[in-house]
């Protein structure tokens, strides 16, 4: 239920077009709907701006299936996060609308496409390995109706392919920088930008890396003012927080 549906509710029932036993049938699921191994939280939209997003991993083909046929039947755009093309071949036998993003193993299906504000997100990452976390933090501010320009591979280790472009990414509203390895390049970014910077640790690095443990740590004690700091590999909320940032 988003606000335009239950607008469109209310000024029916004002103007006669739609009794109040009907609307009353509407609002049955209004708060949250009880499939029984996932309770779909209807009202997320109308509190926060964005519908609920799907986390795949570790959920059944069934499960995810299940809940994309009942939320799409909300008309919200729909993210499916850390899934399978295996799980999106079942997803596209309920809807063609679906898409496969290979690259952030995402899914996501547009029912609706809201105004883009006319600012955008920059996506830095530092490496190529890093991809994964950085398009799933790109497809999650897009579906969210941002525009995103990425600028991909240029860390530290030949750090003038960054300067190289520190002109227009300047001109972002918000910037988020994916690094793995020791994580400097936000701190970089951060001391030469007038923008707020999200930073994301990633897991790619060698033994002491410790699973992104180390460029987590080396993050948060960025020397760098404005560099905040989401959770290892965790793409979409770094792509969540800089689309709520991009549409102040």
């Amino acid at each position: 239920m988003n606000e335009q549906k239950l607008r469109e509710i209310l000024t029916n029932i004002k103007e006669g077009k739609l009794q109040p036993e009907e609307a009353l049938s509407l609002f049955k699921d209004f708060d949250y709907k009880d499939l029984d191994f996932a309770k779909i939280d209807n009202h997320r939209q109308l509190r926060t701006g964005y519908p609920e997003v799907i986390f795949g991993q570790n959920k059944t083909s069934e499960q995810i299936t299940g809940i994309i046929e009942y939320m799409l039947a909300q008309d919200n755009n729909i993210l499916v996060t850390r899934t399978t093309r295996e799980v999106f071949d079942k997803v596209r036998k309920i809807t063609r609308e679906a898409v496969f993003h290979e690259a952030a193993n995402c899914i996501t299906i547009r029912k609706t496409t809201g105004k883009k504000p006319d600012t955008h997100i920059a996506l830095i990452s530092a490496g190529t390995s890093d991809m994964t976390v950085t398009e799933e933090a790109a497809v999650t501010a897009e579906i969210f109706d941002n525009e995103v320009r990425r600028y991909h591979d240029v860390g530290v280790a030949g750090i003038h392919r960054f300067y190289d472009k520190v002109s227009e990414i300047r001109k972002a509203r918000v910037v988020i920088v994916v690094a793995g390895m020791e994580g400097a390049l936000p701190s970089i970014v951060g001391g030469m930008i007038d923008k707020p910077v999200i930073a994301v640790p990633t897991s790619v690095g060698y033994g002491a890396n410790f699973g992104g443990l180390s460029a987590l740590l080396g993050m948060l004690t960025s020397c760098a003012s404005g560099v905040s700091v989401v959770n290892i590999d965790n793409g979409f909320g770094a792509g969540y927080l800089a689309s709520m940032m991009n549409k102040l």
